[in-house]
């Protein structure tokens, strides 16, 4: 049996290699380092089917340096040592290090990336990464710090159309066969810029025709494919691509656009207790004080997602989506607390002023604890004037209340009690 068209296909040189011209490009950055034969350890983040194994094995070739591969998904701290310590025994002095090449890096676990860290410092490894993952959540800061990052982006359609006339006129098979490419729209829209993806879906078509002939149209692919296959993989980047344009959405008052979102995540079986948490952060930060009863909304929206489940949970789900792109919108909360996280960076542990301390022991009561503290219900609109912040931020103002119904209650209330230290 012979092996599929995408592994027939795979370049074996730069000059064969398609798209990444940012990074691979005559003059790029990545392939100026190929070129001088020193390469430092670097990570590759992108889709599924834009070339991250194949551009490592590629490097591998060019360097010609013992090369190593992993997967992270079979192996554990055990295999990632053996490697290492059969690298570091095979390697001549002042020779380039063996390349160790991670596939999926971002499943690897804590202690598994871990144990990496000795030897890409040290130089005994080169370690090359693939990741479809954001590596800022799933690679651990040390390891990050130690490597390069480059971005991997989905083909153009450019670089698909080039892929596919490589594919008719020289691969073995396809080439011995009449194939003429009528239409292609539906062979770049069903691939998603991954090409590995279009070459099965090519596979596929012209297998299923028993004719030395074969004529593709749209109509064609659509056929035998006999289903839509949505470019949405909730373990991949387009999970974090498609939560994004979601809560924008809502942050933007655009209700159809958030539940198109959030229709292209149910259908392509996100989890609904994901989405349920996303609106629960986002009532908090885009609607806020705005309209306090999205946060409540939101949260139970979630609670009875947890109960009922998929696909009666869609409802709920619909119901916080439109109720929090409607409503009107403040982010007042997150940037106070923001902002206060900020001061408390910058000025460390300031003391917390004697008159708020509790004083529970008589000698804290003779140094000054709880001395001077003014209880408020004692006073008149249950409000007195003191100092509550720390001496060297004793003036600071940390929330901006914004110009919505609700929170223009809440400043008019502030400016009765403060003055003019509420007058923005």
């Amino acid at each position: 049996m012979s092996q599929p068209l995408a592994e027939r296909l795979r370049p074996g040189t730069l000059d064969d290699y398609i798209g990444q011209k940012h990074i691979v490009g005559e003059g790029a950055v990545l392939r100026r380092m190929i070129d001088s034969g020193r390469i430092s350890s670097f990570i590759l983040w992108g889709p599924p089917g834009v070339g991250k194994t194949t551009l490592a094995q590629i490097i591998a070739n060019k360097l010609e340096t013992p090369f190593y591969t992993l997967s992270a998904v079979t192996s554990g701290v055990k295999d990632v040592r053996d490697v290492i310590e059969k690298a570091g025994k095979g390697r001549f002095f002042n020779e380039a290090s063996p390349i160790l090449f991670i596939d999926e890096i971002h499943r690897f676990n804590k202690s598994q990336q871990d144990s990496l860290l000795g030897a890409v410092e040290k130089g005994t490894i080169t370690l090359i990464g693939a990741t479809t993952e954001n590596p800022s959540f799933e690679v651990i800061r040390p390891l990050l710090s130690r490597c390069q990052l480059y971005v991997l982006k989905s083909l153009e359609k450019e670089d698909l159309l080039e892929l596919l006339d490589r594919a008719l006129k020289k691969d073995i098979v396809l080439k011995e066969r009449n194939i003429e490419l009528k239409e292609t729209d539906a062979l770049l829209r069903y691939s998603g810029g991954d090409a590995r993806k279009l070459l099965n879906i090519l596979e596929i078509v012209v297998e299923s025709s028993s004719d030395c002939d074969v004529v593709i149209t749209d109509d064609m692919v659509v056929d035998r494919l006999q289903q839509n296959p949505l470019a949405y993989d909730k373990d991949g980047e387009m999970h974090y691509d498609i939560i994004s344009a979601f809560i924008k959405s809502i942050r933007g008052s655009d209700p159809d656009a958030a539940l198109y979102w959030l229709a292209r995540m149910i259908e392509g079986g996100e989890d609904p207790k994901f989405i349920a948490r996303r609106l629960v952060i986002s009532a908090a930060e885009d609607i806020g004080l705005a309209n306090p009863n999205a946060l409540l909304l939101a949260n139970t929206a979630f609670e009875a997602v947890n109960k009922i489940g998929w696909p009666e949970g869609r409802i709920p789900l619909a119901e916080a989506t439109v109720y929090l792109a409607t409503s009107p919108k403040s982010n007042s909360a997150y940037l106070g607390i923001d902002s206060a996280l900020g001061v408390v960076r910058k000025t460390g542990n300031l003391p917390v002023p004697l008159h708020l301390r509790n004083a529970p022991t008589r000698l804290m009561k003779d140094i000054g604890y709880s001395d001077g503290y003014v209880y408020p219900h004692d006073y008149p609109g249950n409000f007195a004037a003191q100092q509550y912040l720390p001496d060297e931020i004793s003036a600071l103002r940390l929330w901006h209340g914004q110009h919505n119904s609700a929170e223009e209650k809440h400043l008019a209330r502030m400016r009765s009690c403060w003055g003019e230290r509420f007058d923005d």
